[in-house]
């Protein structure tokens, strides 16, 4: 494999991983099951294990109790194998609960994933993680009133900001 082929690999690999994360904070489902193949698996221990199609469906159900969710992406390490990949990728997921006593919720770990280029396209085949910690604590509603007044919120849906300021982006899979 040539040095630049392999750059590219490894850009197209990070780009789905990016896709994945504003495909679970937007909410928009269809984008999010176009990164995997038909027959990925998903595997979040307790929380889930099942088909990728499986988890699609489960993901409106898992986030409807989250006003707001914003996942970080930190070390990205890319192993190539021809049309075969693995990564594990170090991330931050948080999670921000609705009501009066809402709570934040932050979560680091990694996720252990698989990659398959089919067709000339990478996509997820297999996806598992570990969580290396995890806090949490209220969410402090002044903090917000001060330090963001004059700012639009970040939502978790197509009426989120960044669909009017990048318009680019509205129809990313």
């Amino acid at each position: 494999m040539s040095d630049l082929r392999a750059l590219q690999d490894k850009a197209e690999l990070h780009d789905l991983v990016m896709r994945y994360c504003r495909a679970v904070d937007r909410r928009q489902f269809a984008a999010l099951r176009a990164l995997y193949h038909d027959d990925a698996f998903e595997d979040r221990g307790d929380i889930f294990v099942g088909s990728i199609d499986e988890f699609v469906a489960w993901m409106p159900v898992a986030m409807e109790s989250f006003e707001l969710t914003t996942h970080r992406i930190f070390n990205t390490l890319f192993v190539l194998d021809g049309d075969r990949a693995e990564g594990e990728i170090y991330a931050e997921a948080y999670h921000r609960t609705t009501g009066l006593d809402a709570q934040e919720i932050v979560v680091g770990g990694r996720y252990f994933d698989h990659y398959e280029r089919r067709r000339g396209v990478w996509k997820f085949s297999r996806r598992s993680s570990a969580v290396d910690r995890c806090e949490m604590r209220p969410v402090n509603h002044e903090a917000y009133r001060h330090l963001t007044a004059d700012l639009p919120p970040g939502l978790p849906n197509s009426a989120d900001p960044s669909f009017a300021a990048l318009p680019l982006l509205q129809d990313l899979r």
